[in-house]
């Protein structure tokens, strides 16, 4: 009797060991949502693109860019928080294979192997808003940079809004001094002292030719951040070097307004959409005195402002543009033209 009760116990061990086996098994750290055609369209040929929205509402207009590049395969959203609502926006939106959203929160879920594939086998991409320190945090130093990297490296497309624009140039503004109570970096502390610790920037974590030498920043008017966007090229492009020397270059600035995209060919024409402005920096002709604790004071900083409709080339960094200049004197912004300024 004690041999078939261990015969049956044996058994019944047997049978739920797979169930077992997957019940110790952690759950992936990483969240995958997706619509349209399980299997991606491997005959899917790619345009490089590169979408820079300013935040706020989505952006048709931006979002067909992305599409209308990704040969009719399958566009990848990525994200650090949120759920899987750009899926049914994008896929009533455009005619492709799929739409997928991937939520990477944390380091663990961008080592993991399906998430590199997912990036890898993407024939657009696209980066949604929330706060850039996780993407820098969690993302950087990872496979997934890794596979964005070869993925722009490959042409396919890619856009961002909010903080996914604000990773997409040279340099970034990290947030990773930012206060839990206080998300928002002003300008009124950035101008009072440019090496406050909530200045954080960091360069590298996205390769994207013709965005070499440029930070972006978002919001742009509705948030008052020109400030802010003049004390990180005065910290870029400070005399003496620091933080980084660069002989030769000039780190320059793009603003996007919200509600606004700058639409960017890889030859470097851009169109503005939407219903705001875009601002490009140059502080190349611009000197004066960073110093920690104190006011800023620099200039001149050289201002074009184009209007939606309205193009720009980021190669001959001109267009069709407003121009006009702006100068930091004891941490105040002074404009050669008021109505222009954002401060």
């Amino acid at each position: 009797m004690m041999r078939l009760h261990s015969l049956r116990l044996s058994l019944l061990l047997l049978a739920l060991a797979p169930a077992l086996s997957s019940a110790a098994q952690p759950a992936p750290a990483y969240h995958y949502f997706r619509l349209g055609n399980p299997a991606n369209l491997p005959a899917a040929v790619s345009r490089p693109g590169y979408a820079l929205m300013g935040g706020g509402s989505d952006l048709d207009p931006a979002f067909r860019f992305l599409c209308d590049r990704a040969g009719g395969g399958d566009l990848l959203v990525l994200r650090a928080t949120g759920d899987d609502d750009y899926n049914p926006y994008v896929q009533n939106l455009c005619h492709l294979n799929s739409v997928a959203t991937l939520i990477l929160p944390d380091r663990p879920s961008a080592q993991d192997p399906f998430v590199a594939a997912a990036i890898r086998n993407a024939s657009a991409l696209f980066i949604s808003g929330g706060d850039q320190a996780n993407y820098i945090n969690h993302w950087m130093g990872t496979p997934v940079q890794d596979e964005l990297n070869s993925a722009i490296r490959r042409g396919v497309p890619i856009g961002g809004t909010s903080a996914g624009l604000a990773v997409l140039g040279e340099w970034a503004y990290t947030a990773q001094g930012d206060a839990p109570d206080d998300k928002d970096l002003d300008s009124k502390t950035t101008l009072a002292n440019p090496f406050h610790p909530r200045v954080t920037l960091v360069r590298g974590f996205l390769d994207i030719p013709i965005l070499k030498g440029v930070i972006t920043d978002t919001h742009f008017a509705k948030r008052n951040r020109m400030g802010r966007l003049l004390v990180y090229l005065a910290r870029l492009n400070e005399p003496d070097g620091k933080p980084l020397p660069l002989p030769g270059r000039s780190i320059r600035g793009i603003g996007v307004e919200q509600a606004a995209a700058l639409l960017v060919e890889p030859d470097g024409s851009a169109t503005v959409v939407g219903k705001g402005d875009a601002y490009f920096v140059d502080a190349s002709h611009a000197d004066g005195r960073v110093e920690s604790g104190k006011p800023l004071n620099f200039g001149d900083y050289a201002l074009l402002k184009v209007a939606p409709g309205h193009k720009f080339n980021l190669k001959t960094w001109t267009g069709d543009a407003t121009p006009y200049t702006l100068s930091v004197h004891a941490g105040a912004v002074r404009s050669s033209q008021p109505g222009n300024a954002i401060y």
